[in-house]
C-alpha cells in the first residue's frame, strides 16, 4: 500500500463483526491496519466489534463489545434477560444507543472495513447490526466523524425496518465504497449509494501472501459452512442445514472413493462443527485411515497455508472461494449470495458456480472436472486477476486517505 502523507494524531476506530471467529471479516480489516500504518502511522486505533478479546489477544487492539446483548453478562443480568423478549430488545436499543455514540464522539475517523454489513443473505434481525449500523452513522453526524464503509457487501433488502436502518445508515455515511459492480448497483436500487459512488475489489485482495507456502498435492480443498439459509428459511433452517451438510459429505465420500485426498476448509470458527461431523461421518463408514483432513485456522494467513496445499478448491463460505483465487487455485464457489457469482464472473470463472439453495453432488462434480482439465489456462488467469485487483485496491486507498485524513 504505498499511500504516505504527515498526518496529525487522528484517533480511528474500527467497527463491525470483528474477532468472532469469521476470517474472512478479520481479513478485511488486517488490510485497515496495514492501510493504517503506512497512511497515519501516529493514529491511535481501537474497535468496537463482536469479538474484543480475539481482537486485543491477536492484535493487540484495545477493543469493546460491539452489542451489549452478547456482552458477558452478571449472574443478576443474566437471570433477568429472558423474562421478556421485547423488553430486552428494548432495553438493549437503549444501552447500544448510548455506548455506541459514547464510542463514535471519541473518535476523529471511524472505518467498518468491508464485510457483508449491508446484505440479507443470511439471517439477521433488524435490532442487530442494521440498528448499530444506524447509530454509528447519525453519531457521526452528531459529532462530526467521519464515517468510512469501505469496499462493503449490499444486496436488495426485503425485510421493511431492516432496510429502512441500512438505507440511513449508508446514506449518512461520509465515504461508500462497494465491493464489486453488483454491490454498488443493489445499494443504487434501495436508495442507499449514489451512482457516482466507487467500487474497488474485495480488500482481502491487498493482504500479502504468506512467505514458504507450502507445495500442492493431489488433495482437493472442501470449504463447508455453517448454512442455514437466508432469512426466509428461519422456519426450515435445520432442514436446510441437514441438507446442505448431506450434500456436502456425499461429495467428499465421492473425491475420496475416486482416489483424491480431501482437505476440509473452513472461514468461520461457526463451521468447525460442520467439518469434524463430515470428517467422522466419512471414517465412520470408511476406516480412520481414510484420507480427509481438518486443521483449524485463526487466522487468514492460516487458510491461505492450507490452500497452497491442495490443486483445486471446492467451497462455501465467501472469503474461502476469494482467497483460493487470489492464489489462483481452480476454483468452485457453491453461492448463497450475489457476491460469489460477481467474484467468481470478475476472476474469468463465472462458469464455476453452483448456488447452494440448488446444490447438485453430480454437477458439483463435473464442474471440478472442468477446473482441473482447464487448469493450464485457468491458473495465470486467475493470477493476473488477483494481482490486477490488488493494483487496484492501492489506489483506492489512497482515494480513501485523502478523503479521511
Amino acid at each position: 500500500m504505498g499511500v504516505r502523507g504527515d498526518v496529525r494524531t487522528q484517533r480511528v476506530g474500527l467497527f463491525g463483526r470483528l474477532g468472532a471467529g469469521n476470517l474472512g471479516n478479520d481479513a478485511s480489516m488486517e488490510t485497515i491496519l496495514g492501510f493504517l500504518a503506512t497512511t497515519a502511522p501516529e493514529a491511535t486505533v481501537d474497535a468496537l466489534c463482536s469479538g474484543p478479546a480475539r481482537l486485543t489477544e491477536h492484535y493487540g487492539l484495545p477493543a469493546g463489545q460491539l452489542l451489549w446483548m452478547h456482552a458477558p453478562m452478571t449472574s443478576r443480568l443474566r437471570l433477568a434477560r429472558p423474562v421478556i423478549t421485547l423488553a430486552k430488545i428494548g432495553l438493549g436499543a437503549v444501552i447500544d444507543t448510548c455506548r455506541i455514540a459514547a464510542w463514535v464522539r471519541r473518535h476523529d475517523v471511524v472505518i467498518v472495513p468491508g464485510m457483508g454489513v449491508l446484505e440479507s443473505n443470511l439471517p439477521q434481525r433488524p435490532w442487530q447490526l442494521p440498528y448499530a449500523l444506524f447509530v454509528l452513522s447519525v453519531a457521526g453526524r452528531l459529532f462530526r466523524t467521519k464515517i468510512a464503509l469501505v469496499g462493503v457487501g449490499a444486496s436488495v433488502v426485503e425485510e421493511g425496518l431492516t432496510r429502512k436502518l441500512l438505507v440511513t445508515a449508508g446514506r449518512l455515511a461520509s465515504f461508500r465504497s462497494f465491493r464489486d459492480q453488483d454491490s454498488l448497483g443493489a445499494a443504487q436500487q434501495i436508495g442507499l449509494a449514489d451512482p457516482a459512488d466507487k467500487v474497488c475489489p474485495d480488500l482481502a485482495f491487498a493482504l500479502p501472501v504468506p512467505p514458504d507456502l507450502p507445495g500442492a498435492t493431489d488433495a482437493v480443498g472442501v470449504g463447508v459452512m455453517a448454512y442455514y439459509g437466508g432469512p426466509e428459511d428461519r422456519h426450515q433452517a435445520d432442514r436446510v442445514h441437514t441438507e446442505y451438510v448431506t450434500k456436502m459429505t456425499a461429495f467428499v465420500r465421492r473425491l475420496i472413493e475416486s482416489g483424491r485426498p480431501v482437505r476440509l476448509l473452513i472461514g468461520d470458527a461457526d463451521d468447525e462443527a460442520v467439518a469434524l461431523g463430515i470428517r467422522a461421518a466419512v471414517r465412520a463408514g470408511a476406516g480412520a485411515d481414510v484420507p480427509i483432513s481438518y486443521d483449524r485456522p485463526e487466522t487468514a494467513d492460516d487458510v491461505m497455508r492450507q490452500l497452497a496445499t491442495v490443486d483445486a478448491v471446492v467451497g462455501t463460505r465467501f472469503h474461502t472461494v476469494l482467497l483460493a483465487v487470489k492464489l489462483a487455485k481452480p476454483t468452485i464457489a457453491i453461492a448463497y449470495g450475489q457476491k460469489h457469482a460477481a467474484l467468481m464472473a470478475a476472476m474469468g470463472a463465472g462458469d464455476l458456480v453452483q448456488n447452494v439453495k440448488d446444490l447438485d453432488v453430480d454437477v458439483l462434480a463435473k464442474q471440478l472436472e472442468t477446473a482441473l482439465s482447464d487448469r493450464d489456462s485457468l491458473i495465470p488467469a486467475l493470477a493476473e486477476r488477483s494481482d490486477e485487483n490488488a493494483r487496484r485496491l492501492d489506489d483506492h486507498l489512497t482515494e480513501l486517505a485523502a478523503a479521511l485524513f
